[in-house]
C-alpha cells in the first residue's frame, strides 16, 4: 500500500490535484459532490494512516469512535439539562485520549508511543465542540457534518485549528462561480506560497544551516566550558526561529490551500508574526487557530470562573494567573519536558510584563515618546524575545547542559 505523509513529496501533491478535480469543477458548476467528497478523503485519510502506519489508522479510528460518542452522548444530555459537573466531566474525558497519549512515553520511558498524527488538533476541535453546545452557541448538531467536521483531512495533521459554526457555514454555502474563481486564484497563491516557505527557505535553514550551527554551538560549549553561550549558539537561536516559521507556515499554507479549493474558507495561523510590536501581538499573528483556541477555551474560561467564584477581586491579577495557567498547559501540552515548560512560563511571563508595561505607558502619555524609532525598538525587542523563547524550546540548551 502506498504510504503519504501530507504534502510531504510531489506524488502526494500529484494525486492531491488529481482527486481535487471533480470537487473543483462541481464548484464551479455550483455543486458539491458531497458524497466523492467523502470518499475522497477517506482515500487519503487510508493513504496517510495505513500501510507502514496502521497502528495509527486503528488509533484514529478508535479515537473518532470515542469522540463520536463522548459528543453525541452530550449533545444529547443538554437539550434537556444543563448541570456543570456533567460538562466538566465531558471536557474531561474528551481530552483523556490525548493526556494518555502525551504521558505514555513519559511514563514507560519512551518504550510505548500511542496516538497517531494529529490528535491533539483534533483533540481541540471536539473540546471546542462540547463547550460550545454547553454555551448554546451551538444549536443545530449535525452528527454527519460534525464527523466530516473532525476528519477534513487537509487539516487533520497539522492544523489549522477551524470552528464548527464556521465550517459549517461554509460547507453548507456553495459560492457562486466569481466569488468560487477569486477562491481558487487565493488557493494557487497559497499552494506556491507554501512551496516557498517550506521546501525552498525551510530547506535552506533547517537542513542546509541548522545542523552546522548545532555542531558548532556543541564544539564550542565542549571547549570552552562555561554556560554554552557563543556566537554559534547565537546563529543558532536566529535560524531556528526562521526555520521553525517558514517550515510550518509552509504546511499551514498547504491546508488552506486545499481547503479553498474545496470550497472551504480554512483560517490562517501566521500574520507576519516577527513584525509584531510586544508579545501579546506576536500571539494574535503566530499560530493565530490555537492561541485563539487558548484564548478563548482556557484563558477566558479560567478568567470567568476565577471571577465568579470571588477569590481574587483584583482583575489584574487574575488576568496574570490565567496567563500563567494558559502558557503552562500550552507547555506542557508540547511535550514533558523541562524546556517546553519553560518556554510556556517563559511567554507567560513576558505577556505579564508586557502589560504592566501597557498600564504604564498609558498612564505617563506625555512623559513616553512615540515615533517610528520606539516602533522599531518595540519589533526588535519583540523579535529577539521570541527567538530567546525558540532557542529554548530547540531543546538545545539540554544538550548544551545536561550532556
Amino acid at each position: 500500500m502506498i504510504n503519504l505523509q501530507p504534502y510531504s513529496s510531489p506524488r502526494y501533491f500529484l494525486i492531491l490535484l488529481l482527486g481535487l478535480l471533480p470537487i473543483m469543477i462541481g464548484l464551479y458548476h455550483g455543486k458539491r459532490f458531497r458524497v466523492y467528497e467523502t470518499i475522497f478523503s477517506l482515500v487519503f485519510l487510508v493513504l496517510t494512516f495505513g500501510g507502514d502506519h496502521w497502528q495509527q489508522g486503528v488509533a484514529l479510528i478508535i479515537y473518532i469512535a470515542y469522540q463520536f460518542i463522548l459528543t453525541l452522548a452530550y449533545v444529547h444530555y443538554r437539550k434537556t439539562r444543563n448541570q456543570t459537573g456533567v460538562f466538566v466531566g465531558a471536557v474531561l474525558l474528551a481530552i483523556l485520549p490525548l493526556t494518555v497519549v502525551k504521558f505514555t512515553p513519559f511514563l514507560a520511558g519512551g518504550k510505548i508511543t500511542l496516538g497517531f498524527l494529529g490528535i491533539s488538533y483534533l483533540t481541540f476541535k471536539t473540546v471546542q465542540v462540547v463547550m460550545e453546545v454547553r454555551d448554546g452557541t451551538i444549536k443545530d448538531f449535525d452528527w454527519k457534518l460534525y464527523l466530516h467536521f473532525l476528519l477534513f483531512f487537509p487539516t487533520i495533521s497539522s492544523g489549522p485549528i477551524d470552528r464548527y459554526r464556521r465550517f459549517k457555514k461554509d460547507y453548507e454555502t456553495i459560492p457562486d462561480r466569481s466569488a468560487y474563481l477569486e477562491d481558487l486564484e487565493k488557493a494557487v497563491h497559497y499552494l506556491f506560497l507554501g512551496f516557498f516557505y517550506k521546501f525552498i527557505l525551510g530547506y535552506l535553514f533547517g537542513t542546509l544551516w541548522l545542523p552546522s550551527l548545532q555542531h558548532w554551538a556543541l564544539m564550542q560549549r565542549h571547549a570552552f566550558g562555561g554556560l554554552g553561550l557563543s556566537w554559534a549558539l547565537l546563529g543558532y537561536m536566529y535560524d531556528y526561529s526562521m526555520y521553525l516559521f517558514f517550515d510550518f507556515a509552509g504546511y499551514s499554507l498547504f491546508a488552506i490551500a486545499i481547503s479553498y479549493f474545496m470550497g472551504i474558507k480554512t483560517p490562517p495561523n501566521f500574520n507576519k508574526p516577527f513584525a509584531a510590536g510586544n508579545i501579546k501581538e506576536f500571539w494574535n499573528r503566530w499560530h493565530m487557530t490555537l492561541s485563539f483556541w487558548f484564548r478563548d477555551f482556557i484563558f477566558m474560561r479560567f478568567t470567568f470562573w476565577f471571577m465568579k467564584k470571588r477569590w481574587i477581586k483584583n482583575r489584574i491579577r487574575i488576568s496574570q494567573i490565567a496567563y500563567l495557567v494558559n502558557f503552562l498547559i500550552m507547555g506542557f501540552w508540547h511535550g514533558l519536558t523541562w524546556y517546553y515548560i519553560v518556554y510556556g512560563l517563559f511567554h507567560a511571563c513576558a505577556i505579564i510584563i508586557n502589560d504592566i508595561w501597557l498600564r504604564y505607558k498609558k498612564k505617563h502619555q506625555a512623559q513616553i515618546p512615540s515615533n517610528k524609532f520606539t516602533k522599531g525598538f518595540s519589533v526588535f525587542l519583540t523579535f529577539n524575545v521570541v527567538c530567546f523563547s525558540f532557542l529554548i524550546f530547540s531543546g538545545i540548551l539540554d544538550k548544551l547542559w545536561f550532556m
